[in-house]
């Protein structure tokens, strides 16, 4: 069980340098772990307009199917709409535009899971 939670770590600090790398903002990383059957990580980041959200997404479903073998089990939403979320299982990507973000302040609603330090700067 250790290893699959490593696995899920692993492509989760992949996805935020990925995003991070691509100048995604205000990347959160919540760590749900024991205590959700969901996922085990949740990605939370924006992207400036429709076009940022679209390469954001992108290069998330390119170079995790390149490093890890591994598409997303569901894709949904649009980046016309402001929200898209890549379900890798593990490991929950979600891209919002700045308002819908805004708008549904997920990481309100998962106040409770343990954020993940991403940087030392």
């Amino acid at each position: 069980m250790e290893s699959l939670h490593l696995q899920s770590l692993d492509l989760a600090h992949h996805i935020v340098d990925l995003v991070e790398d691509r100048k995604a903002e205000d990347i959160l990383l919540l760590d749900l772990r024991p205590d959700n059957i969901i996922a085990d990580f949740f990605i939370i980041c924006s992207g400036d307009n429709e076009r940022h959200l679209r390469a954001l997404t992108e290069i998330v479903r390119l170079e995790t199917k390149e490093r890890f073998q591994k598409l997303p089990f569901t894709n949904e939403g649009t980046a016309e709409n402001g929200w898209v979320v890549m379900d890798y299982g593990d490991v929950v990507v979600h891209f919002f535009s700045p308002d819908r973000r805004d708008y549904y302040r997920l990481e309100e609603l998962w106040d409770a899971a343990s954020r993940v330090m991403l940087r030392i700067q």
